[in-house]
């Protein structure tokens, strides 16, 4: 070793300690105006402020990420598909997602014009995320989005639901409107009505019959879910 190598490494050592110092001091630093901002209220939590656009890129890319990281490996069973849970997954479907989502022939409730991030149509759901990343986000809902968590509703008819989103590009308003009249017809939505064994849903017609609900004449077909009116 020469002279000049053990001062040549001490400079080394010098360097990587005034980088690693300066490096501690920007995030500790960082930390207190972050701290500071955040303890003066300067940063808005109003439903009616959007999101810095620095802001929205991390969070967005922190739930797409997070999601499919989390719903990897999960893929649907057999039968999710099957006629008769799709028509029991339109009864969830209108009871707990349509309000804020939309649905064919029917607009989103007034709720959803004032909430941020809005509530998206869900007409492209499927060709965004694959069937075991609606799956999760059904189950798990979404922190700080409005999106609720529906483990209560039962992993049956969450795959029911993705089955019915898989569909929905694809649905035009008379057939969606046909499927929530056979799932009125068939008691709406029965959290004990799923299973995976091929059943049919309570009070679904072993024929695949449906009868009108109370009340429902001649064209009521074309009477838009409860709760909702057409465009």
């Amino acid at each position: 070793m020469t002279a000049a190598e053990p001062d040549a490494l001490c400079d080394g050592m010098r360097t990587v300690k005034i980088v690693l110092a300066t490096l501690l001091s920007a995030g500790v630093l960082s930390g207190l105006i972050a701290a500071a901002v955040i303890y003066a209220g300067l940063f808005n939590v109003a439903a009616t402020d959007p999101h810095w656009p620095a802001t929205s890129w991390v969070l967005e890319r922190a739930r797409v990420r997070s999601i499919q990281v989390h719903a990897a490996g999960l893929t649907p069973p057999a039968g999710y598909d099957a006629p008769s849970r799709i028509v029991a997954s339109v009864g969830h479907f209108s009871e707990h997602c349509a309000t804020c989502h939309g649905a064919p022939g029917a607009k989103q409730g007034d709720v959803a014009e004032g909430m941020y991030p809005r509530p998206p149509s869900l007409k492209q759901a499927a060709s965004r995320y694959t069937s075991g990343e609606l799956f999760w986000i059904l189950k798990h809902g979404i922190k700080m989005s409005g999106m609720p968590s529906m483990e209560s509703d039962g992993d049956a008819m969450l795959w029911s639901t993705v089955a019915f989103l898989e569909k929905l590009p694809r649905m035009s308003d008379e057939a969606y409107n046909d499927l929530w009249m056979q799932a009125q017809a068939a008691g709406g939505m029965d959290h004990g009505a799923m299973n995976m064994d091929g059943a049919n849903p309570v009070g679904q017609p072993e024929d695949g019959h449906t009868v009108a609900p109370a009340g429902a004449g001649t064209g009521s077909a074309q009477t838009p879910p409860a709760g909702h009116s057409y465009k």
